[in-house]
């Protein structure tokens, strides 16, 4: 999610190039916050899956980017709000804007998924060999 926000802001729109802050800080901070989100994120699927919201036969990589979908537009609305966005004006870019986090995260929790699965197979491995 991290490389996904970098390609975005530093290479898609060059907003990085605005910052009023020095870049080695922004870095950091949004190191910081990526680590927030991705822990939130699989904390979140992970309940999710405890609470039989979402299977693990049916559609998990789906459910889970839906998951981060739903993270990514409250991410957005907390940072609209704060005044911290990108957006430099107009409506087509804050929607531009709330639909790239919402991929994004979507990504992020795909990617959680994937991991899920991941480690599901390798016990089902371990547990083969062990027969």
């Amino acid at each position: 999610m991290f490389l996904l926000s970098w390609v975005w802001h530093g290479l898609a729109l060059t907003d990085l190039e605005e910052l009023a802050i020095p870049k080695v800080l922004y870095f950091c901070l949004a190191g910081l916050v990526y680590l927030v989100l991705g822990f939130g994120l699989t904390i979140g699927v992970h309940k999710a899956i405890e609470h039989e919201w979402i299977s693990l036969k049916n559609g998990l990589p789906l459910s889970s980017m839906m998951i981060g979908a739903a993270a990514g537009f409250f991410v957005y609305l907390m940072i609209f709000v704060l005044g911290m966005s990108f957006a430099k004006s107009g409506m087509v870019h804050v929607l531009v804007d709330v639909l790239w986090q919402m991929l994004e995260q979507g990504l992020g929790g795909l990617s959680v998924s994937l991991g899920i699965i991941y480690d599901m197979h390798q016990r089902y491995l371990d547990t083969e060999r062990s027969n």
